[in-house]
């Protein structure tokens, strides 16, 4: 009880909660690599089908975005966070049910949406319980998080789905979310006040916000160029994480290497665990440094650089496949520090707003680059089907990942642009300090 009854160690206990339904998430929306080969079956879909089915999630989640911080702010992350994980359990169990690709399409864009809130009421959390020199390090324990659920997406899920088939397994991870939906609705508050404690040191108050207060917070976010700055260079960089280990990493390892499901999950595998080491880590190293930009220049260079490797050789031994992965799941932690770029120029009690316009960005990349890798395989499909799934060439990979490592070059491009933002701004604090 001595945990729950002080603040700086039950807020540990409260976002875990959250925690867990955030890895639910992820699995959820990561799952269709493993299941790829299934759902084409099932559903008797070409690959860009299968990449619009996957990416009806990412479509439906980038729209709610900037709803969704705007819940966060004026509703609050528990009462938010209860109704997404609700939604989103429920259509988990509707798409394990359905046998055709419409009614599987709704019950996707039923996951997406409920999904959606879960990540910005966690910001939101953090932004209530946690100083403003500890949120890049929250933010970047956060995708951890979104890292185990990329890892029990991957060979667990390719286990399970061995054992009790993929509709039992989709259908078991929606009955576990509806349980600990009920949990976070039991026991997270909203801000230390909520939970009966004192407001704490350095964590500034976060009161409701008017409507009319809202539309000024809404504006001036909309209308601030390194917000749109960030938010392409998140539609790049989550955008090709996500689709590659969420959907197409899997069927190129098996396809191009000809290695079973399980076995292609475990370099995927590697990408979830780059996610977990890599955002925590440098989100921790940026708080500590008071830098934002070097790390992400840095990082967004070796980030083009793996993926470009895939791209211009096609099928580089295997051991280098998994180190590719890997890096992408590290390396998109440089990325995410535009989060705290982010919170850092706008109001404590914006937080909301400012991180889910941005989040809604990544996300739109996820929904847009399935679809356009997609069709990249399509056209140079050779007709060949295996058990009713489509079997696609080399070069078709080849120019799927061309298309990722174009898109990295994009992102590294607008984290160029961050970093001289951040330097003109140091020099010219530098030059007031200097007048004073």
């Amino acid at each position: 009880m001595r945990v729950w009854a002080d603040p700086l160690k039950r807020r540990w206990l409260l976002w875990a909660t959250l925690g867990v339904v955030f890895l639910l998430v992820n699995v959820n929306r990561l799952s269709s690599a493993v299941l790829a080969e299934d759902l084409m079956r099932a559903f008797e879909t070409t690959g860009a089908q299968l990449g619009t089915l996957h990416a009806v999630f990412f479509w439906v989640y980038a729209c709610m975005q900037i709803p969704t911080g705007i819940l966060a702010d004026r509703v609050g992350p528990r009462r938010t966070a209860t109704a997404g994980a609700a939604v989103m359990n429920v259509g988990a169990i509707w798409f394990a049910l359905t046998d055709s690709y419409l009614a599987a399409l709704g019950a996707r864009g039923l996951v997406g949406l409920g999904g959606s809130v879960v990540f910005v009421c966690i910001l939101r959390f953090c932004a209530n319980w946690y100083r403003a020199d500890e949120f890049a390090t929250m933010s970047g324990l956060t995708f951890a998080v979104s890292g185990i659920g990329g890892v029990l997406a991957t060979t667990p899920l390719a286990i399970a789905v061995d054992s009790v088939g993929w509709r039992t397994a989709v259908g078991g991870l929606g009955v576990l979310g509806l349980v600990f939906t009920v949990v976070v609705f039991a026991v997270v508050r909203d801000t230390p006040s909520r939970a009966g404690f004192e407001p704490l040191e350095g964590v500034p108050g976060q009161p409701t916000l008017t409507n009319a207060e809202l539309r000024h917070h809404l504006s001036n976010v909309l209308r601030d160029p390194l917000i749109w700055v960030v938010g392409v260079m998140l539609f790049c960089a989550s955008g090709v994480n996500l689709t590659l280990f969420g959907l197409w990493g899997v069927p190129y390892v098996v396809q191009v290497y000809d290695v079973s499901v399980t076995y292609a999950s475990v370099l995927t595998l590697l990408g979830g665990i780059g996610v977990m080491v890599g955002p925590p880590a440098i989100g921790w190293l940026s708080d500590r440094l008071e830098r934002r930009g070097e790390l992400m220049v840095a990082g967004g260079a070796l980030f083009v650089a793996s993926l470009g490797l895939i791209a211009v050789l096609g099928d580089p031994p295997l051991y280098v496949v998994g180190i590719v992965f890997f890096l992408s799941g590290v390396l998109l932690g440089s990325f995410l520090l535009g989060y705290a770029v982010v919170k850092d120029r706008h109001p404590d009690s914006a937080s909301g707003i400012s991180t889910g316009t941005v989040n809604g960005a990544g996300f739109f990349g996820a929904a847009v680059l399935p679809t356009v890798m997609g069709w990249a395989l399509d056209d140079y499909w050779a007709g060949d089907l295996v058990g009713g799934t489509r079997v696609y060439t080399e070069t078709g990979y080849r120019i799927a990942f061309g298309i990722a490592t174009l898109a990295g070059v994009i992102a590294l491009c607008c984290a160029i642009w961050l970093y001289r933002h951040e330097q003109r701004n140091r020099r010219r604090s530098k030059g007031n300090h200097s007048v004073e």
